[in-house]
């Protein structure tokens, strides 16, 4: 007698937010105009901050990365020999491995360190040192750090680009390329240009930018398509949400604005909720998102998307899995590729891809 767990077993793997195809990321690919031009100008580059994408980069950096996600049996291996080191000196899962993911896919090989306390560090060396000892082992470095200048502590003794995959409270600029690459295969044409203003979006955030590095980066590169967005809602119990000068920067890049303290009200007038509640307070996390909670009986609007960069909490129930509002798998998925493109981008392995002579 088959029993019911058995069944289930036998069933096909099936993606719970269904948006596992490859007809999105194509139809993205089609939807953007290819060139090559920002990408070649990433060679060699860090990558630290949000504030050092525009426009035209980000948009060839999804249309590759939709390249990546669509047709893998046709990518090549851009990265033979290169080596990456991962340093993760703060606990992580979906970042380092998405991160390491992308390196094996593009043919490379990983070097990683998991916990500060098996370095040099543990004995008192200095991030500038330990810089130059990169410079001698990879080609490229992942940082992710609880301390908020520790990437900028080694740029000046490093040879090697370097990658901050988040540091303290500060940014998080690849969680926020990955966002963004989301919602351009939800929506292609709000990245095409003009937008008609029946056609923009409001986007609802639950978060805290002030002290959550993925909702200040994300902030930053909305910043970048200000033409598709209607509004920014930033839903937060907190009596300061912004650092001084913060949201005078978002609104003089053309986002509008406005704090509410409820999420039900808000949300059947938002078509994306990004939602996060977990921020690096001190040494240790803390859930910043008390009283605010997502549940499939939250009066959603049809159609309407939903982000979590994860680690989930209770602030997103898991009855959301299976409905169409699920674009958080997708998003965690997706970042993968997005690292794919921008990897390949800063090794200055372009042209292995997109056959368009190096510079």
């Amino acid at each position: 007698m088959v029993t019911s767990q058995q069944k289930q077993l036998r069933r096909p793997l099936q993606p719970k937010d269904g948006t596992a195809g490859i007809e999105r990321p194509k139809g993205l690919v089609d939807a953007l105009p290819e060139n090559p031009e920002p990408l070649l100008a990433l060679a060699a580059g860090h990558v630290v901050s949000a504030r050092q994408f525009d426009r035209d980069t980000l948009i060839q950096l999804f249309r590759l990365a939709a390249q990546f996600e669509s047709t893998p049996a046709l990518m090549h291996l851009p990265l033979t020999g290169k080596i990456l080191i991962s340093a993760f000196y703060e606990p992580s899962t979906r970042t380092r491995l998405s991160f390491e993911s992308a390196w094996h896919r593009l043919g490379g090989a990983i070097m990683s360190i998991t916990d500060a306390k098996s370095t040099g560090m543990a004995k008192g060396e200095s991030l500038a040192d330990i810089a130059e000892m990169f410079n001698n082992y990879g080609d490229v470095i992942v940082l992710r750090s609880s301390e908020g200048h520790a990437v900028y502590d080694m740029l000046d003794g490093l040879r090697i680009p370097i990658v901050n995959a988040g540091n303290g409270i500060d940014e998080h600029p690849t969680q926020a390329m990955a966002d963004l690459y989301t919602l351009a295969k939800w929506r292609p044409e709000l990245f095409q240009g003009e937008v008609a203003p029946e056609q923009r979006i409001r986007i609802g955030i639950i978060g805290v930018p002030s002290r959550m590095r993925t909702v200040r980066s994300l902030l930053l590169l909305l910043g970048c398509f200000p033409e598709a967005i209607r509004e920014v809602v930033l839903i937060s119990n907190e009596k300061e949400n912004f650092d001084a000068g913060q949201r005078e920067e978002l609104e003089r890049a053309g986002l509008s604005l406005r704090v509410a303290t409820q999420l039900d009200p808000e949300l059947p007038d938002l078509d994306v909720v990004y939602i996060n509640a977990i921020a690096w307070v001190g040494d240790s996390f803390e859930s910043l998102g008390a009283g605010l909670h997502l549940t499939r009986n939250s009066p959603l609007k049809e159609g309407a998307v939903i982000l979590h960069p994860l680690a989930r909490g209770g602030e997103l129930a898991t009855d959301l899995d299976d409905t169409p509002h699920n674009w958080y798998f997708a998003q965690a998925r997706g970042a993968v590729f997005i690292r794919m493109a921008l990897l390949t981008s800063i090794v200055r392995r372009i042209s292995a891809v997109m056959d368009t002579p190096e510079q």
